[in-house]
């Protein structure tokens, strides 16, 4: 206070002091004295005028006042009044209009508020001030009603853009079961749905930008009348059903725990990748440009944009975070994985958007169910890894793989593997803690390798989690291979069918980006191992044909040696056919494979067959020749094409 202002109110309360000590002298003296003169009377009685005169200036002036709210509480009134008939809105009437209500309820208000900070005593004056309550109430409904109106009528039209998913068609990495692994279509699914990591975040306009001081002009008034919680619950009412209809619109259904686990892998896996898709375009862009709508209608009042976000968003969050929840606890099926994978990865990329969203004590409910669940499907994607780990072990056969190609297994666990490579960076996060998983999850029994090829042995400390587990996939897979060969009665199909294999996981891993995870260490290893099973398989088939046909030093020109020249030839054809009507039926899906065995076969045959005939032809005699070398090389080209034939069939090719 300055030193004037405080100087002029120390008089002021000083002269009233003397005033009230005047007064009660003279209400002493008038009573302790009944004989006063003329003059004292006369003093008496003018200073009895003054203060009848005073009382009614001032009574004038209550009624005055009086008077005056009551001519303003019914012009607004009025104004206010108009409208309870109309069934228009006044936010479609134009801005003229909308100006004038306006400071019509706003003069309602501060009338009512005027009337509040009076004391009143007269019924009548209360009764002013129930109608002024009445008046501003009816104008708060209407209010209300026109906030949702401009909420509601003036939305955007919110069009994400297409998400493409494979067709069904692609999906049988996922909904093969680990029992029949899937078929030949597996070979082409290895392409992810697309999920942009790093997009960057955009506002887009929910309700038209013209209205939006139209919303706040609304929200100010109802908060500065009182009316803040109607205001808040009519906001959170038309945006809790915007939220839920864009739920809608991205095929989100609202499912029970129980529902989705009841629910078949098929259906479900289709379920999850609209999640996947919703999850992304729910939180970046729709809740955050939500979020946004909210800060802007709600800037100048505190707290309320954080409550009225939190509480719209509430309901759709936790019915999306409900259905990962479900997920998590549902089963384990190693198809799930790479799904489980999509869900935890959208999550955690969103993690920053979530906190920032629901950063304060309203939204804390939300931020710690998201966590959890984010933490549930890590757990998830660990016990599921595992589990397929253990579902490659325990794959039984009980009959030999026919023609001893690609198993089905192998197809199955190596496109899967392929699939998992694109996941690398978040495996190696969920993995990191389980390094020693890979190395010791085998028994040793159990693995087909040998202490020069131990596990141990191949997995460096360099190693990355997600390739020691890799790795110790392809390891259980050749090991369950191995048992499957001794299926075989023939060895040479057993080397045959481990040949074929090997060499299936050894391409996928060089031709792929698995290559990087391998690394080329593991890739030469397996090119030698399945060299080495070609080999044996040569062996194994070739080698007591092909010495019928080696060279005698001392065979002599006499009738007996030609007798024995002549049944070694016989021998060789009888075996060779037997050869070519196994091994017709045996299969190489490769083209390069299936022409890399078949010339190293023919160099050896054809060239010990073309010897022998050359040397011993006289011995033997021409008639005796079955086929010349140029025809046995092209029998040799029939080769593993998977449909047997017959040599004594003149419609062979």
């Amino acid at each position: 206070m300055a030193m004037g202002d405080y100087e002029s109110t120390a008089t002021s309360l000083e002269g009233e002091e003397n005033l009230i000590a005047a007064a009660e002298h003279i209400v002493k003296a008038l009573g302790s004295n009944k004989n006063f003169t003329k003059d004292v009377k006369k003093i008496l009685a003018d200073l009895g005028s003054q203060l009848s005169t005073m009382a009614t200036i001032e009574d004038n002036m209550v009624e005055g006042k009086k008077s005056g709210i009551e001519e303003q509480l019914s012009v607004v009134e009025e104004k206010i009044m108009s409208w309870e008939s109309d069934d228009s809105m006044i936010w479609d009437s134009g801005p003229d209009e909308v100006a004038e209500y306006l400071n019509a309820v706003d003069g309602a208000r501060k009338l009512t508020e005027r009337l509040e900070n009076q004391c009143l005593s007269s019924q009548e004056e209360k009764d002013l001030l129930c109608r002024a309550h009445d008046v501003l109430q009816m104008a708060m409904q209407r209010l209300e009603d026109e906030f949702k109106h401009v909420l509601v009528h003036h939305r955007q039209p919110f069009e994400p853009e297409p998400i493409s998913f494979r067709s069904s068609e692609d999906d049988a990495v996922e909904e093969g079961s680990i029992v029949s692994f899937g078929d030949e279509s597996v070979e082409e699914s290895t392409l992810r749905d697309s999920i942009s990591r790093n997009s960057e975040e955009f506002i887009v306009d929910l309700v038209h930008p013209d209205v939006i001081s139209d919303l706040k002009c609304i929200a100010n008034l109802m908060f500065s009348s009182n009316y803040d919680h109607e205001c808040r619950q009519a906001y959170i009412l038309v945006r809790k059903d915007v939220l839920d209809e864009c739920l809608f619109n991205l095929e989100i259904e609202k499912l029970s725990i129980e529902d989705v686990l009841k629910m078949e892998w098929g259906t479900l896996n289709s379920k999850i990748k609209r999640w996947v898709r919703a999850m992304k375009v729910f939180v970046r862009p729709y809740l955050v440009s939500e979020k946004w709508l909210c800060d802007q209608t709600f800037a100048e009042l505190g707290s309320s944009n954080l409550v009225c976000f939190v509480e719209a968003a509430k309901a759709p969050m936790l019915q999306l975070l409900n259905f990962a929840e479900a997920i998590s606890i549902g089963s384990h099926q190693p198809e799930r994985l790479v799904r489980i994978l999509d869900m935890y990865e959208v999550l955690a990329d969103l993690l920053l958007d979530i906190n920032a969203l629901f950063s304060d004590e309203a939204g804390s409910s939300i931020r710690i169910e998201y966590q959890e669940v984010l933490k549930r499907l890590a757990d998830t994607v660990r016990v599921t890894f595992l589990e397929f780990e253990n579902a490659i072990a325990t794959n039984a056969s009980t009959s030999p793989f026919a023609g001893g190609g690609v198993h089905h297994l192998t197809k199955y666990v190596m496109n899967y593997i392929r699939l998992l490579a694109d996941y690398n960076e978040t495996l190696n996060l969920l993995l990191k803690n389980h390094d020693g998983a890979a190395a010791t999850s085998l028994s040793p029994d159990t693995s087909p390798a040998t202490g020069e090829e131990s596990i141990t042995k191949d997995f460096s400390d360099s190693c990355s989690p997600m390739a020691l587990h890799l790795q110790s996939l392809t390891s259980v897979l050749e090991a369950n291979l191995d048992e499957k060969s001794k299926l075989y009665r023939d060895a040479s199909l057993q080397y045959f069918f481990l040949m074929n294999n090997i060499y299936y996981m050894a391409q996928k891993v060089k031709n792929s980006e698995l290559r990087l995870i391998f690394e080329d260490k593991w890739i030469r290893k397996h090119n030698w191992k399945f060299q080495q099973h070609a080999m044996s398989y040569e062996r194994a088939t070739w080698s007591s044909i092909l010495s019928l046909l080696k060279d005698d030093s001392n065979s002599s020109s006499g009738s007996t040696s030609r007798t024995v020249l002549r049944e070694r030839l016989r021998s060789f054809y009888v075996a060779f056919d037997e050869v070519y009507k196994t091994q017709t039926a045996w299969i190489i899906t490769d083209v390069q494979l299936r022409e890399d065995l078949r010339i190293s076969t023919s160099l050896k045959v054809i060239q010990a067959y073309r010897t022998f005939v050359g040397r011993q032809m006289q011995h033997i005699g021409e008639k005796h020749i079955r086929y010349n070398a140029e025809e046995l090389q092209d029998y040799l080209l029939d080769l593993f094409e998977g449909s047997q034939k017959s040599l004594h069939n003149p419609n062979r090719r």
